[in-house]
């Protein structure tokens, strides 16, 4: 029996250790001696770290911690591997695979979002190039839900959970004075608007819900924003506007980019988005004379392990499951989705897809899923979202806080 190796890339959510779990577990059962660790995914792997889970691991109590334990037990990385067809490529992809057969390694899973599958559908073709018998599983995740083929993506859930929560909080704060106030939170989201639509779910028979929410996927224009606001402010005091951090001008600039911040640029090229919420708070503040406020919900999106939805979860650890099923029979360059069955009752199951149809590719939101204005969500956003939120999974706490499990990777 062949070793197995996992790891974890991008941006970490509150429930991607579900699936490290879910992995570990799973190749144990199905027989695999070790099940090894690399210590900040594939950048790292080529550094020579990685771990052997089973010595971290030790017994159900640590099982249970890692799955609620948020961001990446592991560590991640942001590293893209070159392209097959460059110059650079061949001595990368002989060391990977030279370390793949040092640990004897069967079964390669890398749990992470659209640059990840990047990773596993080069190294599932670079290995059928050279005959290598290793399979390769994408494991999905993300809190953006921008995954293609898949209904949704761990990750999601949870962060959409924390969002709607917040936003609710937010709402009541923005009443209290009954003075003119214009709150702007800005929240995750580069190119795809899942997060940001999250906040319509604030809404209910206790809250009024946001006034306004602003999606990458509409062409923005400061100007009309404005006047929105003006008009929003004139019926009422206290406004809410939740806008996406990648809001875009017609012309294709960030809106962020209006500002004077510096923008650097990762490996992968995406740019780094700040300064949204800001921005439009300045130029409403300057534009009306009112009173404005900015909140970035920045990473406490994505690490709230103490919100986490038991539904996302729980799939978190399935799919990690699911994923080592299909390489133990003999599937590799695919990746696990999700798909939904029912909503009344939700009902969802795992199906596999060729990594080809998910890296490098984004699901939007669909437009028809907002009012014809593009300020609000719909219903049938509400029935997809609402059911992802479901359920908590309480952290263990000691000493009245919540417990995590962690290792020291500086010595590795």
């Amino acid at each position: 029996m062949k070793n197995a190796i996992v790891g974890q890339s991008g941006g970490p959510t509150s429930v991607i250790n579900s699936s490290l779990a879910g992995v570990f577990e799973a190749a144990k059962g199905r027989g695999a001696e070790h099940v090894f660790g690399m210590v900040h995914g594939i950048q790292g792997l080529l550094q020579e770290k990685y771990i052997d889970l089973g010595e971290q691991l030790r017994d159900s109590l640590d099982i249970e911690l890692l799955k609620r334990t948020p961001s990446s037990f592991l560590g991640s990385c942001r590293y893209k591997l070159p392209e097959l067809d460059s110059p650079e490529a061949k001595p990368v992809y002989e060391k990977i695979m030279a370390l793949l057969k040092k640990l004897d390694i069967g079964y390669f899973f890398y749990i992470g979002g659209n640059d990840s599958m990047d990773t596993i559908n080069k190294l599932a073709i670079y290995g059928k190039s050279v005959g290598s018998d290793i399979r390769f599983i994408g494991v999905p995740k993300t809190i953006d839900n921008d995954l293609c083929v898949t209904d949704h993506c761990p990750g999601y859930g949870s962060a959409a959970k924390y969002i709607a929560a917040v936003m609710k909080e937010i709402i009541r704060d923005a009443t209290v004075y009954g003075t003119n106030q214009v709150t702007i939170v800005e929240i995750m989201g580069r190119n795809a608007g899942w997060l940001t639509a999250a906040a319509a779910l604030a809404k209910g028979e206790d809250c009024e819900g946001v006034d306004m929410i602003c999606l990458p996927e509409v062409p923005f224009d400061v100007v009309h924003f404005v006047e929105k606001v003006r008009k929003l402010q004139e019926k009422k005091p206290g406004i809410v506007i939740a806008v996406s951090e990648g809001l875009k001008l017609a012309d294709g600039r960030y809106v962020c980019e209006l500002a004077d911040d510096v923008h650097s640029v990762d490996a992968f090229g995406h740019k780094a988005l700040t300064g949204t919420a800001r921005f439009l708070c300045n130029t409403v503040a300057k534009e009306m004379k009112t009173k404005t406020r900015l909140i970035e919900l920045s990473t406490l999106q994505r690490c709230a392990g103490h919100l986490t939805s038991r539904t996302d979860i729980t799939e978190a650890y399935q799919v990690g499951g699911a994923a080592v099923k299909a390489a133990f029979e003999g599937h590799s360059g695919e990746m696990v989705a999700l798909e939904r069955i029912s909503n009344a009752p939700y009902q969802c199951t795992t199906e596999l897809h060729p990594i080809s149809e998910v890296a490098n590719l984004e699901k939007k939101v669909p437009l028809e899923w907002m009012n014809p204005d593009h300020t609000q969500m719909l219903t049938p956003f509400i029935e997809y979202a609402m059911p992802l939120i479901q359920a908590e999974l309480t952290p263990i706490y000691v000493s009245g806080l919540p417990r995590h499990i962690y290792f020291d990777d500086r010595g590795i």
